[in-house]
């Protein structure tokens, strides 16, 4: 799997964020021979440019949220009329993935509509907790997860490996208790960890609570709890500069050793 956005709710570029990177959520991950993109923020962009044309794949997206779709009016591969894709995602409000991509892009929002230039051959599937998805020889399950209007997390599994995708969940509701169970005993476990105890109950700064993101504290609970092979840190807060960053996985590491902060680039193979 390969990390090309890993910043939350929005861009960041700039020097003080260069190392981790400024880009929001986008994560490449192979299953075999298959390509699977999750959620498409303004790292698909860069993905995009590198990935070999055509393309054939499947795409994730975990929700709506501007930083979760920022990047599909820039992903190239999506203007090829060689490339296909599965696009699959949750129905909300009656309003089915396609729906959603495609009111998204509509004036006075954006200059021009998806089905007016969109040219890769795209098969919408809405996707719901409890449904199966078969790659290759490899399966991706999905459950909510708490984060205002809906989140899916999802879980990959292939050849006896696991990889758990959880971007925007908020603990602190009986969803816990699921995303522990779906994470049991995952060899990399994606989470949403954006902020720390003292921002997100307030003791620094405003109070967090109700927004959808979760803590790094928290992070290492679950891991630990659901026994997971490696905690991977994700959705960072876009103030939180390269600096801050390092202390915070410092922090963590103290806590448990079997961690990484998702860094733009980062590489990692089971």
């Amino acid at each position: 799997m390969k990390f090309w956005g890993v910043r939350g709710s929005i861009p960041s570029p700039g020097p003080e964020t260069a190392r981790y990177g400024g880009n929001t959520p986008c994560v490449e991950i192979r299953i075999g021979e298959e390509l699977a993109l999750f959620d498409l923020g303004t790292g698909a962009r860069g993905l995009g440019d590198a990935v070999a044309r055509p393309v054939e794949g499947h795409i994730f997206i975990s929700h709506y949220h501007y930083d979760h779709l920022q990047g599909l009016p820039f992903f190239a591969p999506i203007f090829d009329s060689r490339s296909r894709f599965i696009v699959r995602g949750p129905t909300r409000d009656g309003r089915t993935v396609k729906d959603v991509i495609s009111s998204q892009m509509q004036q006075p929002f954006f200059p021009v509509t998806a089905e007016m230039v969109f040219r890769a051959q795209l098969d919408y599937q809405p996707f719901a907790a409890g449904d199966i998805a078969r790659i290759g020889e490899g399966v991706v399950t999905a459950i909510e997860t708490n984060h205002p209007g809906g989140n899916l997390a999802y879980r990959i599994e292939n050849r006896g490996k696991s990889i758990v995708y959880a971007t925007d969940t908020e603990h602190g509701t009986q969803r816990d208790s699921q995303l522990l169970d779906f994470a049991r005993d995952a060899d990399l476990f994606i989470y949403d960890a954006m902020y720390t105890e003292d921002e997100y109950l307030g003791r620094a700064g405003s109070s967090k609570i109700g927004w959808g993101h979760s803590t790094f504290e928290t992070a290492v609970k679950v891991a630990d709890e659901a026994r997971v092979g490696t905690l991977v840190l994700f959705h960072h807060d876009p103030t939180r500069n390269d600096d801050a960053m390092d202390e915070l996985v410092r922090k963590v590491k103290k806590l448990r050793k079997e961690t990484v902060a998702a860094k733009e680039g980062l590489v990692i193979k089971l």
